[in-house]
């Protein structure tokens, strides 16, 4: 609690975020990039389209790929207060660390997200990678030794099997994560199924079955949170609604308040209001 008080994104430490909230939060809507989250103190629920996850010091929360949630704190008081830990995941990390690992039989993971109990091994690498923020004249030298043996106690728990599929180009995820990110670089833009599963590699039964497995929405319901989150940004950012609405690729700017209410719990203007006059929400799912 000394380096942060609510919502820390970077720190001296390289892909190393903490959170520290001291009460309890309402649901937010973000996208969930790739990482790990260790909670320290306090729980979080997290919505991953019909997926409702929990998890506190017991457990971690993995994403491997580009995931919409709503997660919300559920325990957290003032003197107690909420702590999380997140490493963003670095693929070129897993990809040298693999290299030297023995190869392991394991099934493929069809999920791109899950909660596992935390080891003791992976606490105690954990706690050596976070104790350099204590240290930030060793981050240099120490800080990718560390996050190494925080990536490999993962790979051999429960989270490995999902975590390796980030590095093999042939495997369901990083076919699902080909289709995602050209859906997250035109949002707004008409999603035609065939031209997507043509980018997965995939025929277009099985492309629907993995990109349900591996992130659990649709991939309209995908690119709508993506297109109402970014009208969010530009509500806060001062645009009218329907502005807002045509420009993420709307037709209808009656639908486009519907869904943003629904999702959001509030009509646009309004949030817009809020949005504009407030510090801003404690995003992200750490």
């Amino acid at each position: 609690m000394r380096h942060a008080d609510g919502i820390c994104r970077e720190t001296p430490v390289p892909r190393i975020g903490l959170g520290v909230l001291r009460e309890r939060t309402l649901p937010t809507v973000t996208i969930c990039e790739p990482m790990i989250c260790l909670v320290v103190q306090g729980a979080k629920q997290v919505l991953v389209g019909d997926s409702i996850l929990r998890y506190d010091t017991a457990s971690c929360f993995a994403a491997s790929i580009e995931l919409p949630t709503t997660g919300c704190v559920v325990e957290a008081e003032p003197d107690r207060p909420y702590v999380a830990v997140s490493l963003t995941l670095d693929r070129d990390a897993l990809t040298r660390l693999l290299a030297d690992v023995a190869p392991i039989r394991s099934t493929e993971a069809a999920a791109g997200f899950g909660v596992a109990p935390v080891t003791r091994p992976l606490l105690e690498a954990w706690s050596q990678l976070i104790a350099l923020l204590d240290m930030p004249d060793d981050v240099p030298y120490l800080a990718e030794a560390r996050e190494r043996e925080v990536l490999y106690r993962l790979l051999q728990g429960a989270h490995g099997p999902m975590l390796r599929q980030i590095v093999r180009e042939d495997s369901r995820l990083s076919q699902i994560r080909r289709a995602i990110a050209w859906i997250r670089q035109n949002f707004d833009q008409t999603l035609r199924t065939e031209m997507l599963a043509d980018i997965a590699g995939m025929s277009i039964p099985a492309f629907h079955r993995h990109f349900k497995a591996a992130t659990a929405s649709s991939p309209l319901q995908y690119q709508k949170m993506l297109r109402l989150q970014a009208a969010r940004r530009l509500l806060a950012a001062n645009a009218d609604a329907a502005r807002a609405a045509y420009a993420v690729g709307y037709e209808s700017a009656s639908q486009f308040s519907r869904e943003y209410a629904r999702l959001f719990g509030v009509p646009p203007i309004r949030d817009a209001l809020r949005l504009r006059t407030s510090i801003g929400d404690a995003e992200g799912v750490f």
